[in-house]
């Protein structure tokens, strides 16, 4: 950020009446606020002006299931993506199998799906994974129709050992051949073959429990993964880690997400895995570092005991914990406190000026 001049770039990028409107409000404003210190930073480097306070993003933890509903829900999620891959992939994936996800907005480059996948790729060929792994990525692509034999297939009570056409997506793309994901799926050379012990499936579509294939809301599903894998090359908060870990899904992120920044400062230092939140570091030039960073913590997580998992989810919902609104809410005090304090001052000003 350091290299960039706001002004300079403003009239390089033709958007110079934009910036010149929130640059004068953030330096005249009562209180300015932002969501992260990765802002934070931006408001610094760009509007050369520093938020007052930081107000991050909290949550209610109220949509997540409690005790035997937990265990039921979280049962059921699983049981729904281990048929839906065997009857895609035409294989015999058991509970044992290490269910990992992605999920958020399409954005290829932002949210790390190209160093998630570059992850499972390396994943492959690593001689220290334990166990078969289910990666999902539940983005919202150009989604077409639901498959018509995968639906058949669902149907079917018979096992099929073979898998269907294109054994990477649950719902046809209007662009298929032009995707990104499945782009890089074929330039990686990924086939979900029976001897991987890897298989991605690509869920393009918003899970709003009538998708057609799955048929479960977002918040009914995530609690059935292990672990999640959120590596932000640019994220101003992020909200999906932090729901993760909400529902006792440890978690994958980065120090370029303002979440990740924020549990390095809840944890004392970079987040492990034995926190519940992993949070790896991450810069312009460290993709293959990122890459191998994130294969290692998986291929660790799939040789850990339940007492050691257990304990692990434990602390992921206690990070959560620490995010709620009745925790952010005197972030929330604070600005008000300065806002009317300099708006006081600004009326007593204007008051001996006329």
């Amino acid at each position: 950020m350091f290299a960039y001049n706001g002004d300079q770039m403003a009239r390089e990028l033709n958007m110079e009446s934009k910036h010149s409107i929130e640059k004068q409000t953030a330096h005249h404003v009562d209180c300015f606020t932002t969501v992260s210190e990765i802002t934070n930073n931006e408001c610094k480097e760009l509007l050369e002006k520093p938020a007052d306070v930081v107000l991050m993003n909290g949550f209610e933890d109220d949509f997540v299931p409690q005790g035997r509903s937990f265990s039921a829900k979280r049962k059921k999620a699983r049981q729904v993506m281990l048929n839906i891959a065997n009857k895609l992939l035409g294989t015999s994936l058991g509970d044992d199998t290490l269910i990992i996800g992605t999920s958020g907005r399409y954005e290829f480059k932002n949210k790390g799906i190209n160093v998630y996948l570059e992850t499972l790729n390396r994943l492959t060929r690593d001689k220290n994974l334990k166990k078969d792994v289910l990666a999902f990525i539940n983005v919202p692509g150009w989604v077409g129709d639901a498959r018509q034999d995968l639906i058949d297939r669902l149907n079917s009570k018979e096992n099929f050992n073979t898998p269907l056409e294109v054994p990477f997506v649950t719902h046809w793309l209007h662009n298929m051949s032009h995707d990104q994901v499945l782009d890089m799926l074929k330039y990686l050379n990924m086939s979900n073959s029976a001897d991987s012990k890897v298989k991605v499936i690509f869920v393009p579509c918003y899970l709003d429990g009538k998708d057609g294939i799955l048929n479960m809301t977002y918040y009914d599903l995530v609690l059935g993964n292990d672990l999640s894998v959120y590596p932000s090359y640019y994220e101003p908060w992020g909200y999906t880690p932090l729901e993760s870990v909400a529902f006792k899904v440890p978690t994958i992120t980065s120090d370029l997400a303002g979440f990740g920044l924020w549990v390095n400062s809840v944890v004392g230092h970079n987040g492990e895995l034995a926190d519940g939140v992993k949070v790896i570091h991450r810069t312009d030039y460290n993709y293959s570092e990122v890459a191998d960073a994130i294969k290692d913590t998986i291929s660790e997580f799939s040789s850990f005991d339940q007492k050691q998992i257990d304990k692990i989810r434990k602390n992921a919902a206690a990070i959560a914990e620490k995010a709620l609104w009745k925790h952010f809410i005197k972030y929330y005090y604070e600005a008000y406190d300065v806002a009317l304090r300099n708006a006081s001052v600004r009326l007593k000003k204007n008051k001996k000026e006329n």
